[in-house]
């Protein structure tokens, strides 16, 4: 992806959040110069992978398969008390978030405005593959059986329960607009715990085609 693309997508999600009129963390807006300043206090920023984040997840089409989203707090799985992560997401309509599960991750997708979210579930066999049996879910403390793919739909307000080991992928439905998506789960690890149907990328490679005015996850590195 380009920086340049990355740089716009971002301005166009804080629009967004400043319109549902979801408030995020002073240091969102941060330059570098400000990251350079304050890097000495954020050890857990940079440690639990907190703020931007987006992805494309290889395909090169981030419109039609791609996430942004801002992790607000998350624990270490290997170190500290906070055992929760919560995030904000902007799902467009028709934007898909392709078929994968955690295999520790407990959580809970919350449609907190919007639009209305689609979320495609299965579960999965002892071989990871796509179970043909009906399963169990939780919506709002209301427990659904669900048959092999079956799409649910969240309006806002409505929430589901993913338990680990249970595949999902969702989109905005077309015609409803985007939609402002809430995660709250117990600790989030990109890098080890997310298990997609089909092989492909979680942090895209960058093309530097301009100045960066927010910072990925991926990118406090260069801080260093």
């Amino acid at each position: 992806m380009k920086r340049s693309e990355i740089n716009k997508l971002i301005a166009d999600a804080i629009s967004f959040f400043e319109y549902m009129k979801f408030n995020l963390p002073p240091w969102a807006n941060w330059s570098s110069a400000d990251w350079k300043e304050q890097k000495e206090h954020c050890a857990e920023i940079f440690s639990n992978q907190l703020g931007w984040d987006l992805t494309d997840f290889g395909s090169g089409k981030f419109s039609s398969t791609g996430l942004l989203l801002f992790t607000l707090r998350n624990g270490n799985p290997n170190e500290g008390m906070k055992s929760y992560a919560e995030k904000i997401m902007v799902v467009e309509e028709n934007q898909l978030t392709p078929m994968h599960f955690h295999w520790s991750k407990m959580e809970d997708i919350i449609n907190r405005g919007g639009g209305n979210l689609m979320i495609q579930l299965y579960a999965s066999t002892k071989e990871e593959e796509l179970s043909k049996e009906d399963f169990e879910v939780n919506m709002d403390g209301i427990i659904h059986t669900c048959a092999p793919g079956e799409i649910v739909v969240l309006n806002p307000g409505e929430s589901i329960s993913l338990t680990p080991g249970l595949y999902h992928s969702f989109r905005g439905e077309p015609g409803k607009g985007k939609v402002l998506v809430g995660e709250v789960s117990a600790v989030n690890d990109d890098h080890t715990d997310n298990r997609f149907f089909e092989k492909m990328g979680r942090f895209p490679e960058i093309e530097e085609d301009e100045a960066m005015n927010y910072f990925l996850v991926s990118d406090y590195a260069k801080l260093n």
